[in-house]
């Protein structure tokens, strides 16, 4: 026998549920109360003076884990995080710049619209990230902006004849909503353009004292040639950038990769904008700022200049990523991110999904037919780095993985909520235990890996076979220690589920608004599901086995699976007939 007590022996270090910080007093700004504290940094190779002062918000965000198991191994393992960096384009081991404390930020949605699912991905990346780096045992200030000063949102504002800032703050509200359907952990500050011109501002007019910008009629252009690392993190050369992708084309640049710092009020109007829209006053006149400097400024009001982790998705590594180390070691020479992370698109027939191609789906769209939590386990079952491809056999492919995942939970809690914990003995079988640490072996190993989170999700697959073979089959049923091994087995994929954000409030009403979305999908009511499985009762009852199987054939066709035991019929959704067989379809 193996004993419970080496099984809640853990690998990983228990999370606390509240952290608490302590800071230094030092501003960073004149005009701001944030606090802040030192960060070590490193040169970046710019005239700049060195800065090394960052903020922290202490809003933090508790990850509860149930138990303090994540390992159950006879051995040690090491806990070495390795993440991909985009700047070395390689794997490289995690070390955060102040030991057990992590500065991550995020770029957030310039909020116009309704998010897509391209974004639902990179919010479930960086949300898993989070999470995992919160279950390491790390204090994580995770910084995720929304942009709510931008052409787009007053040109989309012109349109539906609204104010702009009011528009915004109505589609940040909404992405808010998707998140919570999504399981994202909000982070621990949200910083919004509109709230930090000052910031914004100052650092312009450092970068224009350091001789790395320059003024035309109270526009601001960053100057190129100025910071020789330009380029560095997308591996273009200067001579290859063209104007254009939210760099002006302006024949009065310099060069035609500069790109602006700041927009003055007249110039915009003449670029077709209208009186009335947003600006604020500067130095160089009325106007509002260009999309790169945004970042920069808010990841050193809340991180400082030198912190750990900067991620978005992939199309953000230029321009955007690339302009955002140029203007903060401009600002800064000792200017540092140590991991630039960064995710793969999300496609549809091998094109890229965006609002701009105008081939994508809205999270809410998706969610109207799926789970939220289904749209999650799709999203994490391709590695983040990896494009995948959107589809609706991948949809249901995860819904009905989803499905089978929290039933077999359900049917274990229900079995062993039937005995008494206190009677429970402290040991379970080694053939159980050997489960349980290949287990969580595999996902120890692949989530320190650059989190490859397909790996941990086909790794379920054994423990649970074991669970229903355990519930359902006579062997199981006979096994020494079945309920022991029940809990063991059950609790340690919840453990996991939480990791990954997978874990629903409850098994019994997660399932049932997965069977109430196959319904949707099959455009099909319940009574009318049972109604059909009484009329099948009575043609097996008068041997019309044609009849029969006509029945069962046809609603396979729309995702509805009919289960048959000596208790009765019942149903639950699967993968539609219709779309695993594609000659079924055509016929």
């Amino acid at each position: 026998m193996a004993t419970l007590l080496k099984w809640y022996k853990p690998l990983l270090p228990r999370l606390s549920l509240f952290y608490r910080k302590t800071f230094t007093s030092k501003p960073l700004h004149s005009k701001t109360n944030l606090r802040v504290r030192s960060f070590s940094a490193i040169n970046c190779g710019s005239k700049s003076p060195p800065c090394t002062t960052s903020s922290e918000s202490n809003l933090s965000n508790s990850l509860a884990i149930d138990g303090d198991n994540f390992g159950n191994s006879s051995r040690e393992m090491k806990k070495e995080l390795w993440l991909y960096n985009t700047m070395s384009r390689q794997k490289e081991l995690f070390k955060p710049k102040i030991e057990g404390r992590v500065g991550m930020y995020v770029c957030g949605v310039t909020a116009y619209d309704l998010s897509h699912i391209g974004h639902a991905r990179v919010y479930v990346a960086f949300d898993v990230l989070y999470r995992y780096l919160k279950y390491l045992g790390y204090e994580v200030n995770y910084v995720r902006n929304f942009t709510d000063v931008d052409d787009k949102i007053i040109a989309r504002a012109n349109e539906l004849g609204e104010d702009p800032i009011n528009l915004s703050r109505r589609y940040c509200e909404e992405f808010h909503h998707d998140m919570t359907y999504l399981n994202c952990l909000p982070p621990s500050v949200e910083p919004r353009v509109s709230d930090h011109m000052p910031q914004i501002i100052d650092m312009i007019k450092q970068i224009i004292d350091n001789g790395c910008a320059y003024t035309i009629n109270g526009d601001v252009y960053f100057s190129v040639d100025k910071f020789p690392g330009y380029g560095r993190l997308s591996g273009r050369k200067l001579e290859d950038n063209r104007a254009g992708e939210r760099v002006a084309v302006d024949s009065r640049k310099k060069h035609p990769a500069d790109f602006a710092l700041w927009k003055e009020y007249s110039s915009l109007i003449l670029q077709s904008a209208k009186e009335g829209e947003p600006f604020w006053e500067s130095p160089w006149g009325p106007g509002r700022p260009g999309w790169h400097i945004e970042c920069s400024a808010m990841s050193a009001a809340y991180l400082g200049f030198s912190f750990d982790i900067h991620g978005g998705g992939m199309d953000l590594v230029f321009p955007h990523h690339e302009n955002e180390i140029a203007q903060s070691c401009a600002t800064c020479h000792e200017s540092n991110v140590s991991y630039w992370v960064h995710n793969g698109f999300v496609t549809i027939d091998s094109e890229k999904m965006s609002k701009s191609l105008g081939n994508f789906f809205t999270i809410r769209e998706v969610i109207v037919l799926y789970h939220p939590l289904a749209l999650r386990l799709f999203l994490m079952g391709t590695h983040y780095r990896s494009p995948i491809n959107y589809s609706e056999l991948q949809l249901e492919s995860a819904s009905d993985r989803l499905f089978y995942i929290y039933q077999t939970l359900h049917d274990c809690v229900n079995t062993v909520s039937q005995y008494d914990e206190a009677g429970l003995k402290d040991s379970i079988p080694s053939g159980t235990a050997t489960c349980i640490n290949k287990f969580q072996d595999e996902c120890l190993t692949s989530m320190l890996d650059d989190l490859h989170t397909p790996v941990v999700l086909a790794a379920m697959s054994e423990p649970l076979k074991t669970i229903n073979d355990l519930l359902h089959t006579p062997k199981g049923k006979k096994q020494e220690l079945r309920i022991e091994s029940l809990a063991a087995l059950g609790k340690t994929i919840r453990n996991i589920l939480t990791i990954l954000g997978l874990l629903p409030d409850s098994y019994s009403e997660a399932l049932q608004q997965l069977k109430d979305y196959a319904l949707k999908r099959a455009k099909l009511t319940e009574d009318q599901v049972m109604k059909k499985i009484e009329e099948r009762n009575v043609a097996r009852k008068n041997k019309e086995y044609e009849k029969s199987d006509a029945i069962r054939k046809d609603l396979a066709a729309v995702g509805i699976a009919l289960m048959d035991s000596p208790e009765g019929t019942t149903w639950r959704p699967a993968i539609p007939l219709a779309l695993q067989d594609p000659q079924f379809a055509a016929s």
